[in-house]
């Protein structure tokens, strides 16, 4: 059984990477407490305690990795405090039209799309509007794929 300190020092190299990779620290170092947490759900005090940090400071991470739709909030009987768990397909929501994130950029350069006239800038959106859409398009595809793969199912 891996011990406590190698969990944690995993833990932390996970979240560097993804800061490494872009993401917020606290939202790197939130998502990866939820990773390696054995409990079903957490706090924002679980959090905090894990993390060593305040409870408040924890609350825009938890916001972050909501709306990226890899964590919901849920409601557990008989207390008072909010908690969050990772979703069942939490990565395969991720590369899906299911988070407001993706659609919120995807509206965002059509409307730059159509506000600039011909010329490199709307080539330059228009390719990147094209390339999301055709990704976004083909995600079911490859989450319908790599459930069956998880499941045992052929590969192709």
């Amino acid at each position: 059984m891996t011990g406590e300190t190698e969990r944690r020092e995993a833990a932390e190299h996970l979240a560097l990477t993804l800061v490494g990779a872009g993401m917020q620290r606290m939202g790197a170092r939130a998502l990866a407490a939820f990773l390696f947490a054995e409990k079903d759900t957490l706090t924002a005090g679980d959090l905090a305690d894990e993390l060593g940090v305040s409870a408040g400071s924890v609350s825009g991470a938890v916001k972050m990795v909501a709306q990226m739709g890899l964590i919901e909030r849920i409601h557990v009987a008989g207390s008072r405090r909010e908690h969050f768990r990772m979703r069942a397909n939490a990565w395969t929501t991720l590369y899906s039209r299911q988070h407001s994130v993706v659609d919120d950029v995807l509206r965002a350069v059509e409307k730059g799309v159509d506000a600039v006239g011909p010329g490199r800038a709307h080539d330059r959106l228009e390719y990147m509007r094209d390339f999301y859409t055709f990704l976004l398009n083909e995600a079911p595809m490859l989450v319908e794929r790599f459930e069956r793969q998880r499941r045992g199912g052929p590969r192709s």
